[in-house]
């Protein structure tokens, strides 16, 4: 570390190891490939050399670990000034500003300027981090072309689920978008190696967008379920019987059932879409609304517990809280924090409850603990505790015993089940339902 191999000589060079990027790296290992990670985190880098990485997602470190013992796969720093290898693949992060709706894409253009120096006029250069519609012509081929007047360019798209990642990287169609006839080519044939199908569409432009809308329409039936469930709060009504009564075999699609919509793609992609319009005086009323929605469930659901504590007569600034599901999803599992509910519940909760403790079954406590809160195991955390939010659907609820649970509680005992994990008889209060 840095690896000692001549970067030329390794198959690919994946730009940015975080989840995209290892998650393809380990996808690319197991046709055969050599790989060389360009990662600038020193940290990360150096445990990638070593085989190790804090990702849960099945089979990837597995992988990584036996491809770095055999020299299939090496980690570098910094590749300026070096030749690269024949196919470089950007995977670095788009975030949105913080406080903002903006991309950042500061580390796009950091990645592009870094290869820039290390590719030629054979070089196949694909972006799959994903960006506003026209980023892969505005940003990287300007960058790019200083180096090479006609630099081969494509733009294939991640669409992965997390905990499935390596399993879909190796049987989703992969969308292909070139610059040119020649580069759209090569990234098919580059792709087809890894997946059974190949989708080629007719610009750069149009590869970028189909990963935008995508997470979009996710985001959005998220939001339709979650308005039902409003609706069903005010009416009385339960939106997971509305919703599983209007879905029983009838052919039209079907609804979601309501809950928290997280994770560092769908919370950032509607931002992403919307400002790919925002010169030409379009706003994507429905995309906007849903995600606004979206994101307004985790603090909807803090007030609703704090009105029912003082309901039952507990003043709320007198409370002891479990936070239960600090990653952004249960099912499949990840340890993935970004963009989780917790993110705007704790905030809200902060400075208007006596106490918080956070459990969860993947995320380790170090990590819990880093986010201000006192980190402890399920029993605890329901021991004293005056309510639990269970903020997502970790299949290991299921296991538990949760009459002995809410046993141990203080009065009034509330629990807070958004996903309906515990059995139907435990007193709690639900998502949908009045």
């Amino acid at each position: 570390m840095p690896s000692t191999r001549p970067y030329e000589d390794y198959d690919v060079c994946v730009v940015g190891q975080g989840y995209v990027g290892v998650t393809l790296t380990a996808a690319l290992l197991t046709t055969g490939r050599s790989v060389l990670g360009y990662e600038t985190n020193p940290k990360v880098a150096a445990e990638l050399a070593r085989g190790v990485l804090e990702l849960a997602e099945p089979g990837v470190e597995e992988e990584i670990r036996g491809a770095a013992a055999s020299g299939a796969f090496g980690v570098t720093t910094d590749v300026r000034g070096r030749k690269l290898p024949p196919v470089v693949i950007i995977c670095v992060g788009t975030p949105i500003e913080t406080g903002g709706t903006t991309p950042d894409l500061s580390h796009l253009r950091a990645a592009t300027e870094a290869i820039a120096g290390g590719i030629d006029e054979t070089t196949l250069v694909i972006v799959r981090s994903t960006v506003p519609v026209g980023t892969s012509r505005s940003l990287v081929l300007p960058i790019l072309s200083e180096r090479v007047p006609e630099p081969l360019i494509a733009y294939c798209p991640e669409r992965t689920i997390q905990g499935q990642a390596l399993a879909e990287l190796l049987s989703l169609p992969q969308i292909v978008g070139g610059l040119s006839d020649e580069a759209g080519k090569r990234a098919a044939e580059f792709f087809g190696t890894l997946s059974d199908q190949v989708v080629p569409v007719s610009s750069l432009e149009a590869a970028e967008l189909v990963k935008l809308v995508c997470n979009c329409h996710t985001d959005l039936i998220y939001g339709f379920g979650n308005e039902v469930a409003l609706i069903t709060e005010k009416l009385g009504l339960d939106a997971r019987e509305v919703i599983d009564s209007a879905n029983l075999d009838y052919p039209r699609p079907n609804l979601h059932k309501p809950g928290f919509v997280g994770g560092s793609c769908l919370t950032k992609d509607p931002y992403l879409l919307a400002h790919s319009v925002a010169a030409y005086d379009h706003v994507p009323q429905v995309i906007t609304a849903a995600r606004t929605l979206n994101e307004s469930m985790p603090r909807r659901v803090g007030e609703r517990v704090l009105a029912a504590l003082s309901e039952q007569g507990v003043d709320p600034a007198d409370a002891r809280i479990l936070i239960s599901g600090f990653a952004y999803k249960g099912r499949p599992e990840t340890d993935d924090l970004r963009g989780a509910p917790y993110e705007r519940l704790l905030p809200f909760l902060q400075g208007r409850v006596k106490e918080i403790v956070g459990h969860d079954f993947v995320v380790p406590a170090a990590r819990i603990e880093s986010l201000g809160v006192r980190p402890v195991d399920l029993t605890e955390g329901f021991t004293g505790a005056h309510a639990a939010i269970l903020l997502n659907d970790h299949v290991r609820y299921g296991d538990v015993d949760a009459a002995d649970l809410v046993a141990r509680m203080a009065e009034p005992a509330l629990v807070y089940d958004t996903w309906r994990v515990l059995p139907s008889s435990t007193k709690a209060m639900r998502l949908g339902r009045a």
